[in-house]
């Protein structure tokens, strides 16, 4: 989420930039979705199969959904920056262009390192659902986006249910390399339909790429992500899990103040630091871990030996169509995630979606005897999972500026990813530990699952708890109440001509032409309700998104200077707007000896956290002044002109225009300072 000043291309008005109905372009979104899940989900149910197709053993096999999990995780934030920086609309044809691709490079390459490169290519597409919910938010009006954003949200989902039967029916009668055509052929089909009907989104953020960030995260993630998904193989206390685990660590302990200290991050940290925010992306990582395992376990039960006692002995197909009950229950409950999120907003949809995750898993702990109480327990977490997964986005892009959107989604999207990385190797590591032995064969127990479901359901109760401490968000969502006001009630301009308008600008000093890095831009409508907000980069540079033409209220604040307002007046173009400071903030005192000023003494300023000094000299009435840091508890220390004696100081700097006054040579007052 970076912090770059954005422009707006294109047209002023929704309707003259597309000419195909809303339902259109969210069909074809939520499409690109199902293709995904699709793509991740249509190799599952051949695992047992590949080491005979190729000629590798099980644990060879295995890195066909490995790859394609390491690639995702790589490219889906960078993808996401990418589309804020230089168009949604052009980096989701990319990221569907390499689905086809690698669709296609791993049918026609016949071999198994083919169709290795060819999962690795496809992993690029993980993108396609965040920056697809951020082109929903940008293109259509703000009542149609909760259930559009519930659909695209829920298409991870039904693409998973639908992916788990169809690649059984196309490998049962059309060979393992016709999974991968069909999936590229549909990705090919979705992508012209993307070219024809999906709008170019007018909001961007122009500036310099995050190179550094995005090669230390990627290599971060890496590294996290395979020590989780080979951990059950390789050992978890191998030398290899545990450096690469180590070389996580260290990569992200690099990584955050490499990213603090940027004015253009690939990830803002500071934002995602915002309680929303952190508290969403949390319960995210819950929510990841249980939904997959209703999507991991569910078909393993089916499929297990009659011979185990409980297992059901189906085949890959039709223990994959047991699943389509609970892909249209994910359909199902869109319009009650919309409804839900429109009525009493995106925290009571996760709250909502988290608890019948959690009751449903309740049930599947007791329901493992008969396949219709499998059937009812997956739906009752598939429910519950659409539920959740759309308020996600929602509570995200309500919280981050507007400008953000994609790279915000993207970061959640990747959270998301590793939870059900984490799942999946829980997972495994539970199914080989509680076994039987019936007749010289081991299964997994029956305690297996229900250990599975239990924990599954305990992760989606503490994303329940956790979901209920995120607070209401300080800027109206895309799909607030307000905007469904009954006539006569207060709302704003109409909602089915979204006109939204960029307004760009530079934060300057007093002096009108030194740019003011790390300021924090804020603008509400005439009610006081907040719109947008930004974060300067380090040049200076603004961008705010506002609804509509009229009057706005901007607010500027920086820690270094006094805020101010100002209420302006803006026509539906884009617009360029400096905002100057017009006093700075300063630490101020008196160096005194013997109750005579002192001329000339030094006076430095450090925090010994960051080892960082300000220092200035006294002038000839003793005064000094020293611009105004942040907060915190900080070393002032004053030489006296000759330079052979210095005092020392420990200060707290809890407030603005602090005047600290030092007498040489006396004891200092116990806080040493006087405000």
């Amino acid at each position: 989420m970076g912090n770059a000043a954005s422009e707006l291309t294109g047209t002023g008005n929704r309707n003259s930039r597309r000419k195909y109905p809303d339902w259109i372009i969210i069909a074809t979104l939520a499409s690109g979705g199902i293709a995904v899940s699709l793509e991740k989900t249509a190799v599952v149910p051949l695992l047992p199969e590949y080491p005979r197709v190729f000629g590798v053993t099980s644990d060879d096999v295995s890195w066909l959904v490995t790859v394609t999990l390491l690639t995702a995780a790589v490219a889906t934030p960078i993808v996401s920056r990418l589309a804020d920086m230089f168009g949604k609309r052009r980096m989701l044809l990319i990221a569907m262009a390499m689905m086809v691709v690698g669709a296609f490079t791993a049918s026609l390459g016949g071999t198994f390192f083919w169709a290795l490169v060819g999962r690795a290519i496809q992993g690029f597409s993980g993108a396609v659902i965040p920056v697809g919910i951020s082109i929903l938010r940008d293109a259509l009006p703000q009542r149609k986006i909760a259930g559009a954003v519930s659909l695209m949200s829920a298409s991870f989902g039904i693409g998973s249910a639908l992916g788990l039967p169809l690649s059984g029916f196309i490998y049962e009668n059309l060979g393992w390399q016709a999974t991968f055509w069909v999936v590229g052929l549909i990705a090919l089909v979705i992508f012209a339909a993307v070219v024809i009907v999906v709008p170019e989104s007018r909001v961007r953020t122009p500036g310099r790429f995050d190179y550094e960030g995005a090669l230390v995260l990627s290599a971060a993630m890496t590294a996290l992500l395979l020590a989780i998904s080979k951990g059950g193989v390789w050992g978890w206390t191998s030398d290899a899990i545990l450096g690469l685990f180590a070389a996580a660590a260290v990569l992200l302990a690099l990584w955050f103040p490499m990213e603090l200290r940027k004015g253009q991050p690939l990830v803002d940290l500071r934002t995602s630091a915002r309680r929303p925010v952190l508290l969403t992306n949390a319960a995210t990582v819950l929510v990841g871990f249980a939904m997959y395992a209703n999507m991991l376990v569910t078909t393993q039960q089916l499929q297990l030996s009659k011979e185990s006692g409980f297992g059901f002995g189906l085949s890959v197909l039709v223990a994959g169509l047991t699943m389509i009950p609970a892909g249209l229950a994910m359909v199902a409950a869109a319009p009650l995630s919309a409804f839900v999120t429109n009525t009493f907003g995106a925290k009571a949809t996760m709250v909502l979606g988290c608890a019948v995750m959690a009751a449903g898993y309740m049930s599947r702990v007791i329901l493992v005897h008969t396949v219709t109480g499998i059937i009812i327990g997956a739906v009752i977490i598939s429910v519950g999972t659409a539920v959740a997964m759309a308020a996600m986005p929602t509570l995200i892009m309500s919280n981050v500026p507007l400008t953000d959107t994609a790279a915000a989604n993207g970061v959640n999207t990747l959270l998301r990813s590793v939870g059900t990385s984490t799942c999946s190797a829980a997972v495994a590591t539970i199914l080989a530990s509680i076994t039987i032995r019936v007749d010289g064969t081991v299964f997994p127990g029956v305690d297996a699952f229900r250990g599975i479901f239990a924990m599954a359901g305990f992760a989606a109760l503490l994303a329940t708890g956790i979901s209920c401490f995120i607070p209401r968000s300080v800027r109206r969502e895309a799909t607030h109440p307000a905007l469904h006001a009954e006539p006569g009630q207060t709302q704003p301009p109409p909602v089915d001509a979204k006109q939204e308008i960029m307004v760009t600008g530079t934060l300057l000093a007093d002096d009108g032409r030194t740019p003011v890095p790390g300021g924090v831009v804020l603008a509400t409508d005439r009610q006081g309700q907040q719109v947008d907000w930004d974060r300067a980069d380090e040049r200076g540079r603004y961008a705010v998104v506002l609804p509509g033409d009229g009057q706005y209220l901007l607010i500027a604040t920086q820690h270094q200077w006094r805020p101010v307002s100002e209420t302006l007046t803006f026509p539906g173009v884009p617009h360029s707007h400096d905002i100057r400071f017009k006093a700075r903030l300063t630490l101020t005192g008196k160096i005194t000896h013997n109750n005579r000023p002192v001329d000339g003494a030094l006076v430095v300023l450090v925090r010994p956290s960051e080892g960082k000094t300000i220092a200035v000299h006294s002038d000839n009435t003793g005064n000094y002044e020293l611009p105004l840091p942040r907060p915190g508890t900080y070393i002032l220390t004053v030489v006296e002109p000759d330079g052979a004696t210095s005092h020392t100081r420990r200060v707290t700097l809890p407030a603005p225009n602090t005047l600290i006054d030092l007498e040489l040579g006396t004891e200092p007052p116990t806080t040493g300072l006087r405000i």
